[in-house]
């Protein structure tokens, strides 16, 4: 018996400096976000991550403890092929998991959950260097080697010697330790059982927070939860929250026409992840998008523009569909959902426009091609449209072929007025664009300028080549960017520089140059241009028209399981996690947290009311 009780105590142990292992592993991987961090933080985000290592370990030891139990009455090569095989293949996956998460949390700023498999495929595995793959292969080979040793070492050699025993004391006392394992499971003895909450000390560094999570339990938590996913009813009270969020979007029937025609045509032009950091009419770096610099000076620039959400798919959905990103998971998962979505391609169809998408991907990657189908585009361009020798891209199609596609279809519209939109893709990762390096640098950053520069050196040359065109003076050009982007300068996740994004509107059918500071998201595209070329419909319940008179001078934007808002004197930042403001600025009252939360708890209700 006390050859079991060694192997459960060594696989415990086993475990918990595993984990701790991985811990300082992310820690030393993201090295330049640890290098925020002091010591006493560093050792903190270690000490708080210890009870979520205990709960994954109790997990672990669950199935062990049975095995053994098991052993007491009966042991033989078949029983020592599963404990090893059961074992090993928890080192594996724990081993995968744990170093996935390493390189994608650079990208995304949370840990490892299912969302990246939403994304998964060709395409998105394309977007992983070579070298970047190689050297986590060469992680996970080590740590899992390293792990499946020390296993087979520890605790191998004694569970193939043991002997039945064939006492119920044994048995009962085995059983009585594998039933215990539900206290570090559960995480406490109080109703509130193991969650991430319990590892969130820091009240402004989320990094620090996030170091002490255990990847591998929030992994399978994700997989457990997410496919049955109900934001809370009670996040905010019911009755405020009609009250508050009615006080974001008052009626109004004023409209600040800024057109020449009554219903010109739109162009719409929604850039890869384009951050207002290399526009420098935005207090971007200057020389990075010169042609886009040079466009602001000649049409109507708002320079507080900020993206609903941090992916693509999300940028689709506020930007077409006037719906907010959610604090987890993307609405465009579900076509059954996205159906009971006001697009805007459907308002400007109802006031007799035609409507086409134009992209040089795969239009079926993260479910795109159902969001456009239930937006009624009677015409969706992809990949597929395009000879096969301009598959060059590991996205697509570079933006330049885009261009003179969506060219070629604005020359040959047989309906007028169209509304047509354009997503393009050589400033995604890995920033290979097929011109001579302009801003030179090997490092991510300056890649990531690079591929700017050749997004907006085409992009030019697209605007030269329209304003020839005669349709150019009966047409609206909108220029913005799906998200924003934390390079350059590795922005923090929850940050509203990683949100801040271009919104420009040029072309002949714009009565003027300026620049407007007003404070708006994606989703108030749709009212703001419903407004110009009919009226703003109440539809869309999280779209305002920035031009009234009376319109509300505010942003949210969402990342992963929090939100920020910005108005002109507040800029809030909440974790939801950690049920706190991790960044409070300026002249924050209860009012104006209010009306977030209202925002919020608003965006929760409806998107739990789309079965």
């Amino acid at each position: 018996m006390r050859e079991r009780l060694r192997i459960f105590i060594s696989l415990l142990l086993f475990w918990m400096a595993f984990f701790t292992f991985s811990r300082i592993l992310f820690l030393v991987y993201n090295a330049y976000l640890t290098a925020q961090l002091s010591a006493g933080e560093i050792l903190k985000s270690c000490l708080y991550g210890l009870a979520m290592d205990a709960s994954m370990t109790g997990y672990l030891l669950a199935l062990t403890g049975l095995i053994l139990l098991t052993s007491v009455f009966y042991h033989s090569k078949i029983l020592s092929g599963i404990f090893y095989g059961v074992n090993l293949v928890l080192i594996l996956s724990a081993s995968i998991i744990v170093v996935v998460d390493l390189e994608l949390y650079r990208h995304w700023g949370f840990r490892l959950n299912t969302a990246p498999l939403f994304y998964m495929g060709s395409e998105a595995a394309g977007t992983v260097e070579a070298t970047v793959t190689i050297r986590l292969l060469l992680i996970a080979t080590g740590l899992a080697g390293l792990a499946a040793f020390l296993f087979m070492r520890t605790t191998g050699k004694t569970f193939r010697l043991l002997q039945p025993t064939k006492k119920w004391k044994h048995a009962a006392l085995l059983l009585g330790l594998t039933a215990a394992l539900i206290i570090p499971i559960r995480g406490s003895f109080s109703v509130s059982t193991m969650n991430v909450s319990f590892v969130y000390y820091h009240k402004s560094k989320s990094y620090a927070n996030h170091a002490g999570i255990n990847v591998v339990w929030n992994f399978l938590y994700s997989l457990q939860t997410d496919n049955k996913l109900i934001y809370p009813e009670n996040f905010f009270d019911k009755a405020l929250t009609s009250k508050f969020f009615n006080e974001l979007y008052p009626e109004t029937d004023s409209i600040q026409k800024v057109l020449t025609v009554p219903q010109p045509n739109i162009l719409l032009i929604i850039l890869e992840g384009i951050t207002a950091e290399v526009v420098e009419p935005l207090g971007g770096l200057a020389g990075v998008m010169p042609n886009l610099n040079a466009l602001c000076a000649e049409g109507i620039l708002f320079s507080k523009f900020y993206a609903n959400g941090d992916r693509t798919d999300k940028g689709l959905v506020s930007l077409l569909g006037a719906y907010p990103a959610q604090p987890r998971g993307s609405i465009i998962k579900y076509p059954q959902k996205t159906q009971q979505l006001h697009f805007l391609s459907t308002a400007l169809e109802e006031l007799g426009y035609s409507t086409s998408f134009v992209y040089g991907g795969d239009v079926d990657f993260a479910n795109y091609r159902s969001f456009l189908t239930n937006g009624r585009f009677s015409h969706i361009t992809s990949i597929d449209d395009f000879p096969d020798d301009l598959d060059e891209f590991k996205w697509g199609v570079h933006d330049e072929h885009v261009y003179h596609q969506a060219l070629h279809e604005l020359d040959t519209a047989q309906h007028l007025p169209f509304f047509k939109a354009v997503l393009t893709l050589s400033s995604h990762e890995p920033f290979t664009v097929p011109m001579s390096t302009a801003i030179p640098g090997s490092d991510e950053a300056h890649r990531y300028m690079n591929a700017c520069f050749y997004a907006d050196k085409v992009l030019g040359d697209f605007i030269v080549k329209a304003k020839r065109k005669p349709w150019w003076q009966n047409t609206l050009v909108i220029i913005t960017a799906d998200h924003g982007h934390r390079l350059p300068g590795m922005k923090k996740p929850e940050t509203r520089e990683k949100f801040h994004i271009p919104m420009l509107w040029i072309g002949g059918a714009v009565t003027r140059n300026t620049t407007i500071h007003t404070y708006a998201n994606q989703t108030d595209l749709s009212n703001t241009l419903l407004a110009q070329v009919g009226k703003p419909d109440r539809k869309f319940r999280f779209s305002k028209n920035i031009f009234a008179d009376n319109v509300k001078d505010f942003a949210v934007y969402i990342f992963n399981d929090g939100y920020g808002y910005l108005s002109p004197d507040v800029y809030v930042v909440y974790d939801n996690p950690g049920k706190q403001y991790i960044i409070s600025e300026g002249n924050v009252q209860e009012q104006s947290l209010n009306r977030a939360k209202a925002y919020i708890q608003t965006l929760y209700s409806d998107y739990n009311s789309k079965k």
